[in-house]
């Protein structure tokens, strides 16, 4: 039997980490806290992480570059970001940077648990009697199951578990033009806000990440429609 996920909070505020540890705890997963950078690295390196929640002001370093320095160590590790609710900037930059999903304070924690469980579906495990098929587009192949992205050398593709999600909706829908509204349903279960940027950045960093920056050749950007994969796909069924 599988274990349940272990979640990291990292917030400096004790009430918060009592509160959320508690929560979580009763909810069935693993909780295990920090209350700064130092002890965010003892836990790291003393535990399996699955998730990390991590609030971006803390008394020994900024969350935004402590979520830059995970990310570049450890490409498929989920981040969600807990942030104040007038600091859009910090949120739009903690995507660019790498983290899966924000959070504004003061937040209601039964919705931190709704983004925690979207994000582990999306960079989650599959069932092992489920056969999911894998893509090929523009010299890159796609393994849904392994949730491996390759070139054409065979070299893999370090993708966030946001922006593997992205593509997968893009790649189960070759040539449809999708909304930024629909994306956010399809990737987030939720509906966008007027004034949410994150599908842009996921787009922005997705494109980077397959060369396709500047040239658009793979996606394309559709005036007042959204985006489109526009490059062929071909699938086939995983026969393993």
């Amino acid at each position: 039997m599988k274990a349940s996920p272990n979640i990291l909070v990292v917030d400096d505020d004790a009430e918060i980490r009592r509160l959320l540890g508690r929560y979580l705890d009763q909810l069935g997963f693993r909780v295990v806290l920090a209350a700064d950078h130092r002890e965010l690295e003892a836990q790291l390196a003393a535990h399996r992480i699955d998730l990390v929640v991590l609030d971006v002001l803390l008394p020994d370093g900024s969350g935004l570059e402590i979520c830059r320095s995970l990310r570049a160590r450890r490409p498929t590790l989920p981040i969600i970001l807990l942030t104040a609710l007038k600091e859009e900037v910090d949120r739009i930059i903690g995507l660019e940077i790498g983290a899966d999903d924000y959070l504004g304070k003061p937040f209601n924690p039964r919705e931190l648990v709704a983004r925690i469980r979207a994000v582990l579906r999306r960079s989650g495990e599959v069932e092992p009697q489920e056969r999911l098929p894998r893509y090929r587009f523009a010299g890159f192949t796609v393994d849904t199951v392994a949730r491996r992205v390759a070139d054409a050398a065979g070299t893999a593709i370090p993708l966030t578990g946001a922006e593997f999600e992205l593509l997968s909706v893009f790649l189960e829908r070759p040539g449809r033009v999708l909304s930024r509204d629909q994306l956010m349903d399809l990737t987030q279960g939720r509906a966008a806000d007027p004034l949410d940027r994150s599908i842009d950045v996921l787009m922005s960093r997705l494109r980077r990440k397959l060369g396709d920056g500047g040239a658009f050749q793979i996606f394309k950007t559709v005036r007042n429609g959204g985006y489109q994969l526009s490059a062929r796909v071909d699938s086939e069924g995983d026969e393993a």
